[in-house]
């Protein structure tokens, strides 16, 4: 049995993610700069240390990095604001998890700001016992630190806890920390290395309740 579940954010609970790349791309027109598959591929689920690094790495070192990543927030703040989508099996698995007394934390790369708004305007707040913001910890993901201060707040083990990813980097992270991690993919699909990093890989939620329930994870 796990001692607790440690949820992602964005394309996991939250259909968020084409909103967040819509937001990127024209954040990136309005200064000047077109999306490119470099950044797309080195800017997923990251903090926002890392952000400016990526930026500049991809787009020059001149480049008005830390104007553009807030500019970029105050755009996903106000998509945020309207009606966010919940992914398929949320409220069946967050269901489980309180019948069965399992703490539950969420742990995102996103500033608090974008993870409260997401919480508030859909009422889940109460339902989680922890929420820590990739802004609060040291290193991003691929590194574990964000899981690892959750897991830590709730008074866990890693090795029996479980962290729900939907990227490349969380599910990473979720194995450098030693979790037992599954992934529920959203806009990628797990390549071998992913595939041998994970406890499991599920199509939503739903089915992570149902192998929790069969005692498989």
């Amino acid at each position: 049995m796990i001692s607790a579940a440690i949820f992602d954010l964005d394309g996991l609970m939250f259909d968020s993610e084409d909103l967040r790349h819509g937001c990127w791309v024209r954040a990136l027109e309005d200064f000047g700069y077109e999306m490119t598959q470099a950044f797309e591929d080195a800017s997923g689920g990251i903090s926002r240390v890392r952000m400016l690094e990526v930026l500049r790495e991809v787009y020059g070192a001149d480049m008005p990095a830390e104007r553009l990543l807030e500019y970029e927030w105050s755009l996903v703040d106000e998509v945020l604001a309207g009606d966010v989508p919940e992914k398929p099996g949320l409220r069946e698995l967050l269901g489980w998890l309180e019948d069965h007394d399992v703490p539950r934390a969420i742990a995102s790369s996103s500033p608090m700001r974008q993870i409260d708004a997401c919480l508030d305007g859909t009422g889940l707040r109460e339902r989680f016992d922890v929420v820590v913001s990739g802004t609060e910890v040291a290193r991003s993901k691929p590194a574990p630190d964000v899981f690892l201060e959750a897991a830590s707040r709730l008074g866990v083990e890693p090795a029996t806890s479980l962290v729900l990813e939907d990227s490349f980097a969380g599910v990473r992270a979720g194995a450098a920390g030693g979790f037992v991690t599954v992934m529920v993919p959203d806009a990628l699909q797990p390549d071998d290395e992913i595939r041998s990093l994970v406890a499991a890989c599920c199509e939503d939620l739903g089915e992570v309740a149902s192998l929790l329930e069969a005692g498989r994870l």
